[in-house]
């Protein structure tokens, strides 16, 4: 059975059909109309999944989580839940952070960072913290006037805390949490919905931002969700979801509610 991979041999079986009958297209014509019929914003689009889902480029993708039972310092965060792929500062105040931080530094440059469920917590234990978070890698460190430190890291994978390890900061072996159903036809059609769900939420002409991770359906649902929410519980409850069709229908009915209120 043809999928979503099989659009360019559907466009041309289109084509002949048409031409049979006396009706004439252009290639890139037939593109467009087979995009659509498959449920994609347009061709671009859907030459992005067919991409994303060929097994050599999934093979050059450099493998950037941990191994299974990797120890690393943890990160505590108080009021902010980060995603794979994400590139963003944290600041660092507090003094087992901060060693956790030098930790990191002194190996690989790479920690795991884990959202509190209480952001007035000063000295959280595992017990406070979620046990899903991210690894990050650091790419520069800064030191403020103010005394704290200010990191630039960029998340890698999603992780789940296997153990904590004992030590004078928070540290935790942790093993990755893999998607399924990422190069799935139906991610991607709900990756297109969502596209024009959230433009015409926002009322963009044409959010070029989103357009750029049309081919990462995961991707794309983590940052259409935090951009219409920042409920710390659903935004974790979205990253424990390892199911990339889930996670997308998970982020339209948030958008559909939004947009009915």
């Amino acid at each position: 059975m043809r999928d979503f991979r099989d659009a360019k041999a559907m466009a041309q079986s289109l084509r002949d059909a048409l031409k049979s009958k006396s009706v004439s297209l252009t290639h890139s014509e037939s593109l467009e109309l087979v995009a659509k019929t498959l449920g994609f914003h347009d061709w671009n689009v859907l030459s992005a999944a067919i991409q994303s889902s060929l097994p050599a480029a999934a093979a050059s993708r450099p493998v950037t989580g941990a191994p299974p039972a990797t120890g690393v310092p943890v990160a505590p965060m108080r009021d902010v839940v980060f995603f794979p792929q994400m590139i963003t500062p944290i600041f660092v105040g507090r003094d087992k952070t901060r060693r956790a931080i030098e930790s990191a530094l002194a190996n690989d440059g790479r920690l795991a960072v884990l959202t509190q469920r209480h952001m007035a917590d000063d000295d959280p234990g595992f017990d406070d913290l979620y046990t899903i978070g991210v690894t990050a890698s650091i790419i520069s460190q800064q030191a403020m006037p103010n005394g704290n430190l200010k990191c630039k890291v960029q998340c890698l994978d999603r992780v789940r805390v296997v153990r904590p390890l004992p030590g004078e900061f928070l540290a935790a072996e942790v093993e990755p949490i893999a998607d399924v159903r990422a190069s799935d036809v139906d991610a991607f059609r709900l990756a297109a919905q969502l596209m024009e769900a959230y433009r015409a939420y926002a009322r963009v002409p044409q959010p070029q931002a989103l357009y750029r991770y049309s081919g990462e359906p995961a991707v794309l649902a983590n940052l259409v969700a935090q951009l219409i929410t920042d409920d710390i519980d659903k935004l974790q409850h979205l990253l424990e979801i390892n199911d990339v069709v889930a996670c997308l229908e998970t982020v339209l009915g948030w958008l559909k509610e939004r947009a009915a209120a």
